[in-house]
């Protein structure tokens, strides 16, 4: 919503989210859409007291990008990092960040290639994962 302006979405009230509601062109779950707002508040308050979204994300990561090799490919759909930040995400108050969710945003900053050697998207990958 709003380009995912944090800002813009965390003042979002109940008319927006009737709106939301009605709008064909998302998921129309009162509480994905609530979950939404809420989240962007969470936001708001982490990068107030940690600098940086991604910043804190990577923490996660161990300060290496993790590549996954071929033997992790069958069963990667989460990760001690991913389930760590999760935790700690809803310690923060935010909801619907479990650890799948949270290894998919991973992979989708950069922090997790899951591309195996030889896959042509693998080297497209690398730039962002260092």
């Amino acid at each position: 919503f709003d380009d995912f302006d944090v800002e813009k979405v965390a003042a979002y009230g109940p008319r927006e989210i009737e709106r939301l509601l009605a709008d064909a062109g998302i998921v129309r779950h009162r509480g994905k859409i609530e979950s939404t707002i809420n989240n962007a508040r969470r936001a708001i308050e982490l990068i107030t007291d940690e600098g940086t979204l991604g910043a804190y994300v990577a923490r996660y990561a161990g300060g290496e990008p993790h590549r996954m090799t071929g033997t992790e490919m069958p069963i990667a759909s989460t990760s001690q990092q991913s389930v760590a930040l999760s935790k700690d995400l809803k310690r923060r108050g935010w909801s619907f960040v479990g650890p799948t969710t949270m290894y998919a945003f991973m992979q989708a900053m950069g922090l997790v290639n899951d591309h195996i050697d030889g896959c042509s998207a693998r080297p497209a990958c690398e730039p962002a994962t260092g």
